[in-house]
């Protein structure tokens, strides 16, 4: 069973909540005050936490940041009113998993308890991960190689790519593949990092350095001594932490803040940006002989969209486990759906389909996703497409041959990257064909 903690000064609240989730399967502590939920952390592993915003003593903030000081991988959802919404934000960027609004709303409530266990169990995990998948798609093919090639050697590696496109799973995909697999693997966003306490963060510092330094703390690379620190979002950094992480990397030694005396370290460092690097480089905003020291060996995640292949591999994937997540037993997507699937742009890259899959599989009634579950960007989108999945009755034998000869012309323009000779090549038919199927299908 989940152990779950619930930090808030409404009794009346606490005991609703409490009896919801006991409901379903939970184990359920209540605490009402700063205090309480700390004595309680400190007593039990917790699955999830969820705590107010606003609490007797303190506030929910202050326990997100001791919570992440006893261990970065238990989710904190933070409740709160539509005036402390800015608050909440703040909260994600310090590395709470979500905020939800009062008055909750119970199946909302429960969604999100469900998917941060999911994301918990994944995140924590050191042995590899079941929640990569490797895909069919060409850039896939020869990412995968690249990992496997680096993985076992001690280099450096720069992970580059667009938000959302997974770059975290391929930095635990190398440590999982590396001699160190068996040691900490420790993601720090240096995005969330507050800048008077990034040092603090990545390098520790001992008692009374700084007014809220009560006692000795290690920073997060002796945290991650041995394996692999990962740091995402490495142009965030502000320069001064760049000189010490220069250091760090060409001494493998950190220095604590208001200590002098240097810790020895050994470990694997994987950065990762969806910035362009190099031009913040010209900027002066980032070092150079830095970046020369990260990039060791660079990989380029593709976008979803660029992996046309793979989007339903992916798509079956998210589908598992949100049927696992909310316990239901979605089997598959409509025509309709994998057509808007394979057409949209996906901005959001994976994070945004895994999202679009959990909403779907929550408001399916059936065991089918159809277009009307799906967000209105998507919904909306399917009247742009210039050939669409619903001009098909299945009950129509010619039609239903015709959807499929669409779809293998589809696939082999985007395997040949729409060079029309080549294509007609592999799909045995000549040029004045194939120009004639992509009109007659608004291909052109």
């Amino acid at each position: 069973m989940q152990n779950i903690l619930i930090v808030d000064d409404d009794v009346t609240f606490c005991l609703m909540l409490k009896t919801f989730l006991e409901k379903k399967g939970f184990v359920v502590t209540e605490s009402f005050s700063f205090r309480d939920g700390l004595k309680a952390i400190n007593k039990t592993n917790f699955s999830v936490i969820l705590t107010d915003i606003r609490l007797p003593e303190n506030d929910g903030i202050e326990l997100l940041a001791e919570i992440k000081k006893k261990s970065v991988h238990i989710p904190v959802i933070l409740m709160t009113g539509y005036g402390d919404i800015r608050s909440a934000v703040k909260a994600i960027k310090m590395g709470a998993f979500e905020y939800v609004t009062k008055p909750i709303n119970p199946d909302e409530i429960l969604f999100t308890i469900l998917a941060a266990i999911h994301d918990s169990q994944e995140t924590g995990n050191s042995l590899p991960s079941p929640g990569y998948v490797t895909g069919i798609s060409e850039s896939a093919i020869k990412l995968n190689e690249y990992i496997r090639l680096v993985a076992p050697t001690n280099l450096s590696v720069l992970i580059l790519g667009e938000s959302g496109t997974g770059k975290e799973y391929v930095a635990r995909k190398i440590h999982n593949e590396s001699l160190r697999a068996e040691k900490p693997f420790v993601a720090i966003d240096c995005g969330a990092l507050p800048k008077d306490l990034s040092a603090s963060e990545l390098f520790g510092h001992v008692k009374g350095s700084f007014t809220s330094a009560v006692s000795d703390k290690p920073g997060q690379f002796i945290e991650a001594k041995g394996g692999t620190i990962f740091l995402d979002e490495i142009g965030n950094l502000g320069y001064e932490v760049q000189v010490q992480l220069l250091r760090a990397i060409q001494e493998r030694k950190v220095r604590p803040v208001g200590s002098n005396k240097e810790i020895n370290v050994d470990l694997r460092i994987i950065a990762a940006t969806n910035e362009d690097l190099i031009n913040v480089v010209q900027k002066g905003e980032f070092r150079e002989d830095l970046y020369h020291r990260l990039n060791e060996f660079i990989l380029q995640v593709p976008r979803l969209y660029d992996r046309q292949a793979d989007i339903m591999i992916y798509a079956n994937h998210f589908l598992a486990h949100a049927n696992l997540e909310l316990g239901r037993s979605v089997r598959e997507f409509d025509s309709q759906v994998i057509s808007i699937f394979k057409s949209y742009t996906w901005p959001g890259n994976l994070r945004e389909l895994k999202n679009v899959i959990r909403r779907a599989v929550l408001l399916t009634t059936g065991d089918i996703i159809t277009s009307n579950t799906l967000p209105v960007e998507l919904s909306d989108y399917q009247t742009n497409l210039p050939f669409q999945a619903n001009k098909f009755e299945s009950d129509n034998l010619k039609k239903a041959i015709d959807q499929i000869e669409f779809e293998k012309i589809r696939s082999v323009l985007e395997k040949v990257k729409y060079n029309k000779t080549r294509a007609a090549q592999i799909l045995n038919i000549d040029r004045k064909t194939l120009y004639n199927k992509l009109r007659q299908y608004d291909m052109e």
